[in-house]
């Protein structure tokens, strides 16, 4: 496993119902260990347990289900098929897409981000890796957990749980996974815990630095796929004098596929940092999973150096080890950003990047599908702008330009 999620210990707020699991899988020994998992943790009821994805469309309306966990690879009907059908039945439904580590699932769970789903999580490859995986059950139950919560507060008291016409549609009926670009409130706090966060105006910003940035430093995690492919499409041609140094939170093979599709959108040479890379203007490097990127300093040529220590806030790669080195070495040069993410990564980076005299900028809770690494690194009040999401990559344009108005 890449990455462990910070766990999540809080069950369902209180006075409220636990929250409605579906899960489907065609092996039966997973599906039962899954299911045994989830209703486990007093926050969490499964309500429906199926084989293959026909039986599972046929029995949204019925179960209702907050979270659907979908398998990609079934007989009869597999996920990808399925996974517009569960979405066209219920609106506001959660869909997270599990797969084993191969690059053909990765891909698959990369599009069904595009097509609604709302995160995935890598599976182990065989049987008996998951059910001692101590890492993929905490990283489902969080997820299941802080996505399910997030989509019950965004559909609030008295709004309908079931699909609705395309004429009669609203914000809060629309898949977690497409909301990127609205601005209805999450109010998914710090750490997925769920507690409240003060509207941006009410975070204390610090100006821009005076210099230039020369560099950009990014960190996400769930949601961040999707919005990493926005803001880079965004920021376009600015990124041509700067290098771009990237923290996912994702296994390995997902990162190699992440870096061609963050590349395409920015219509620059992306790719997984290695070893020894020098950095270059325009090009884009996304940390591999399963090992820290940091960036050293080296006869006067900044390079990417791989290490393989200890997760660091649970991550592994993390936003903290990265943004520390991208701070020491550029100063008040530096330009960082943090997107939609679970738990706080990132947030002690800001105020090394903030104490280096350089800037950051972080996304709204409004436009995150889980609000809990840039809303650590907004209460740190040592970010520049909060802002939505089709707000940042014309600001970062902006900024890279030297122009932070």
């Amino acid at each position: 496993m890449a990455f462990a999620q910070q766990n999540i210990t809080t069950g369902a707020n209180p006075g409220t119902d636990p929250i409605r699991v579906m899960v489907v899988d065609d092996a039966v020994v997973i599906r039962g260990l899954l299911t045994r998992w989830l209703d486990s943790d007093p926050g969490l009821s499964v309500v429906g347990s199926h084989r293959n994805g026909k039986l599972a469309v046929d029995d949204i309306e019925k179960s209702n289900p907050d979270v659907v966990v979908l398998d990609i690879e079934m007989p009869e009907m597999d996920g990808m098929t399925a996974l517009p059908l569960m979405l066209a039945k219920k609106r506001d439904l959660v869909v997270i897409m599990a797969s084993t580590l191969t690059r053909r699932n990765a891909e698959i769970s990369l599009k069904a981000l595009s097509l609604g789903a709302a995160d995935y999580v890598p599976k182990p490859e065989s049987t008996s890796e998951v059910t001692t995986s101590v890492d993929f059950r905490r990283e489902l139950i969080d997820k299941v957990k802080a996505l399910g919560i997030r989509a019950r507060r965004m559909r609030g008291p008295g709004r309908t749980m079931r699909a609705a016409t395309n004429a009669g549609r609203t914000v809060s009926q629309a898949p977690v996974g497409r909301l990127a670009n609205t601005r209805e409130p999450l109010r998914m706090a710090q750490g997925g815990t769920g507690a409240a966060a003060a509207p941006a105006a009410a975070f204390k910003l610090r100006p821009y630095a005076a210099v230039k940035p020369r560099i950009l430093a990014i960190g996400s995690s769930t949601g961040g796929p999707q919005a990493l492919q926005q803001v880079m499409k965004d920021i376009g041609t600015a990124i041509q004098d700067v290098p771009v140094v990237i923290t996912q939170h994702m296994p390995p093979t997902f990162t190699a596929i992440l870096a061609e599709h963050v590349g395409k959108a920015a219509m620059r040479p992306a790719k997984e940092g290695a070893h020894g890379d020098v950095l270059q203007p325009g090009n884009i490097y996304v940390a591999p999973g399963g090992k820290h990127m940091i960036l050293e300093k080296e006869a006067g040529a900044v390079k990417i150096c791989l290490t393989d220590g200890e997760p660091v806030n649970f991550c592994k790669p993390a936003v903290d080890p990265l943004f520390d080195s991208v701070a020491k070495i550029y100063g008040s040069a530096t330009l960082g950003l943090i997107l939609t993410g679970m738990g706080h990564d990132g947030a002690a980076g800001v105020k090394t990047i903030a104490a280096g005299g350089g800037s950051v900028l972080t996304q709204d809770e409004a436009t995150s599908v889980v609000w809990g690494m840039p809303g650590a690194a907004a209460n740190t009040g040592m970010c520049s702008d909060v802002l939505p999401l089709p707000e940042i990559g014309p600001k970062v344009a902006r900024v890279l330009k030297g122009n932070a108005r």
